[in-house]
């Protein structure tokens, strides 16, 4: 069984926010491969169903807690914990600042890097879980990153957001048979976006 969470705050004013991007990713998933209705479980959003793959469909649950962005560790651990579940067998959608728009990196263990979304499911299942980063940009000052991840997307990020949300459910069977680095390859392949560093991109765009 696979754990998909992704990260965002509840309602609609944040529904669009740079922060929200893990919610629409794992949306995206689930829509792609038809999962059940959305359901309240665990402190959030649940839907449950399957990501086929070449030895069979792997059983996989999405959820999008609703404790708000900071708080997403209360929500993922009660799921996991009910579960029975290894935190290798968890995936974490997320928006990552330090990534330049559009760039997708997977990533298994480590740090939180700033985000408490990421440390507060730690604090819960601790590090070895499987990340989905999604590359948001950065501001370009550490002042700005609160109102930069709290800030809807404009119209003109849309010609990245969406390739880059329907790659991460096209490419689903590789993360659901466990190939986080092929999956990471063909989400880039299916949406290209430059490599870049977000900070200077934020310093040239002004």
């Amino acid at each position: 069984m696979l754990l998909i969470a992704g990260l965002g705050n509840p309602g609609a004013t944040h529904a669009k926010n740079r922060h929200n991007i893990g919610f629409m990713a794992v949306d995206e998933i689930a829509r792609r491969w038809d999962f059940g209705p959305q359901r309240a479980r665990f402190q959030g959003f649940v839907r449950e169903g399957a990501i086929e793959t070449p030895e069979g469909p792997v059983r996989t649950l999405i959820l999008k807690p609703q404790t708000f962005y900071n708080e997403a560790g209360r929500a993922v651990g009660e799921a996991l914990k009910f579960f029975k579940m290894d935190p290798a067998d968890l995936v974490v959608f997320y928006d990552e600042i330090d990534l330049a728009p559009g760039r997708f990196r997977m990533k298994a263990g480590g740090g939180a890097a700033g985000n408490n979304g990421v440390r507060s499911i730690t604090a819960q299942v601790g590090p070895y879980f499987r990340r989905a980063r999604l590359g948001t940009g950065h501001p370009g000052d550490k002042a700005l990153v609160h109102g930069h991840v709290l800030s809807d997307f404009h119209k003109a990020d849309l010609k990245w957001v969406e390739p880059l949300i329907q790659a991460c459910a096209d490419a689903a069977p590789l993360l659901a048979a466990g190939e986080d680095e092929k999956y990471q390859t063909e989400v880039m392949r299916l949406a290209p976006a430059e490599k870049a560093d977000p900070r200077k991109l934020a310093k040239d765009a002004k």
